[in-house]
């Protein structure tokens, strides 16, 4: 089996040298029971970010390193594991991406321009066109996305603002996202950014297995389809695993004191589609709760160490994601939309994070929801992003984006810059964050909110939340 090409840096090169030798980390934490500290078990993995300890359970067994997630399945060496690496969440960070192009000299197998680099078949001729093909992998951790206009679509690319003059047709639109992370996948209601790999009538297993099999073709340009059984054993992979940061370098252990953070709750966590919904789409009636994250409650807050003070900060930025009043407008996809459940929600209403993240202690949507928040608003674009200009064919009125979104796929207007939430575990491993790598930091991504939404958060309040964020 080959793994990567002999320009895999050190860094991947170690990666597959614990898979294989699964002997790696310490025991999980399994039924409320603590494995001896230096016991490794080769169902679990552990690897070290920027706050702590990030640590990843495979409720199947071992890790196996001739799973077809870890195969060369296609014809230009990438794989899976190429874009999803489990010391950066299952996905891929803009540091560790630059140390493998400089290790590589932009020659690992992430660097392919079908979809690595900025224009479709970049000039890649040498090191230095190759560092400016592949800019926006190297600074954001972006993947492009090429999607044409949709058949019977509501809209027309009228113009495009290309900082690298790809040549901008206005038929389709070059679409630059963050892989998401391949672990949780239970929790999902949708997949993909846009939700292009689900429809209304396919199960989430069915999704996975159809996107596993575009990626192959696609990402890693097969020229064969998977095999059932390739399809079915990597969607088993990758939903047997479950992550979430485990210790933080100032609080410790997070599951420890009557906590429950750390992969192990979190591969007992109840879920189904609808699951704590706001707007009645709970298919089981029970009301929406807005303390959807109960991870530290029990922590107490009235310690005076400096362990203590780290898990008072944490608890107290849960409670905060509970409870902090927000008023929320302007989001399309919410914001004066009638559900199916029969509930209106009013252009305007108090409510918090939750609304949104509404899924137990996970923090995506736990129903096909996708929002337009206005990351892809023009007055936040940068100079490196493109600037698409939408014209409605029924009503001529325009609108620009940096990323026309979920409205590529369904091709209805009301779906511009739309996108699903992502699920919330495993953050401090994996910046930057959205889906255009926009927010460089946690730090960045409350601003965001706390600008977008005028909250009003006391620095008191932005540190307790990102404290929060980087445990979960």
């Amino acid at each position: 089996m080959r793994m990567q090409n002999q320009n895999q840096p050190t860094r991947f090169r170690a990666a597959v040298t614990v898979f294989a030798a699964v002997a790696v980390v310490a025991a999980a934490v399994m039924s409320g029971h603590s494995a001896r500290a230096d016991a490794p078990d080769p169902a679990v993995l552990v690897t070290a970010d920027a706050s702590g300890r990030l640590r990843t359970l495979n409720v199947n067994g071992e890790f196996d390193p001739s799973n077809p997630f870890f195969q060369d399945l296609g014809t230009n060496g990438r794989t899976c594991n190429s874009c999803h690496q489990p010391d950066q969440g299952w996905t891929i960070t803009p540091d560790v991406v630059q140390q493998r192009f400089v290790e590589s000299k932009g020659l690992d197998p992430i660097f392919r321009n079908n979809d690595g680099s900025n224009c479709e078949n970049a000039d890649i001729s040498t090191l230095g066109k190759r560092r400016r093909a592949f800019s926006l992998l190297l600074t954001r951790g972006v993947i492009r996305i090429g999607i044409d206009v949709p058949p019977g679509a509501e809209f027309t690319i009228e113009s495009v603002d290309d900082p690298y003059n790809c040549g901008a047709p206005t038929t389709g639109a070059s679409m630059y996202r963050r892989p998401l992370p391949s672990t949780n996948l239970g929790f999902l209601s949708a997949v993909m950014w846009d939700g292009r790999e689900s429809t209304p009538t396919t199960t989430i297993l069915t999704d996975l297995a159809h996107q596993a099999d575009d990626a192959t073709t696609g990402h890693a340009q097969a020229s064969l389809h998977l095999t059932s059984q390739q399809a079915g054993q990597i969607v088993a992979f990758e939903t047997g695993l479950f992550t979430a940061q485990a210790r933080d370098d100032a609080a410790g252990k997070l599951s420890g004191y009557g906590a429950s953070g750390g992969p192990a709750a979190l591969s007992k966590q109840p879920f189904f589609t609808g699951i704590n919904d706001p707007v009645g789409l709970n298919p089981a009636g029970t009301p929406f709760d807005p303390s959807a994250f109960t991870l530290f409650a029990a922590w107490d807050l009235n310690g005076h160490g400096e362990k203590d003070r780290a898990r008072q900060s944490i608890a107290r930025g849960e409670q905060l994601f509970n409870t902090k009043p927000i008023t929320i407008s302007g989001v399309a996809g919410l914001n004066g939309q009638t559900f199916a459940s029969g509930v209106t929600v009013p252009s305007s209403f108090t409510g918090n994070c939750t609304i949104c993240h509404d899924t137990p202690n996970v923090g995506n949507h736990s129903v096909k929801a996708p929002l337009n928040i206005g990351l892809t608003d023009p007055s936040r674009r940068t100079p490196d992003m493109p600037l698409y200009t939408l014209r409605n064919l029924a009503t001529g009125e325009t609108v620009q984006t940096t990323d026309p979104g979920r409205a590529m796929i369904s091709g209805k207007w009301a779906d511009i810059g739309k996108f699903k939430g992502p699920i919330l575990r495993g953050l401090a491993a994996r910046a930057p964050y959205f889906h255009n790598g926009s927010a460089a930091t946690l730090e960045d991504a409350v601003d965001f909110y706390d600008t977008r939404f005028n909250i009003g958060f006391t620095d008191q309040e932005k540190a307790d939340l990102v404290a929060f964020l980087k445990a979960l």
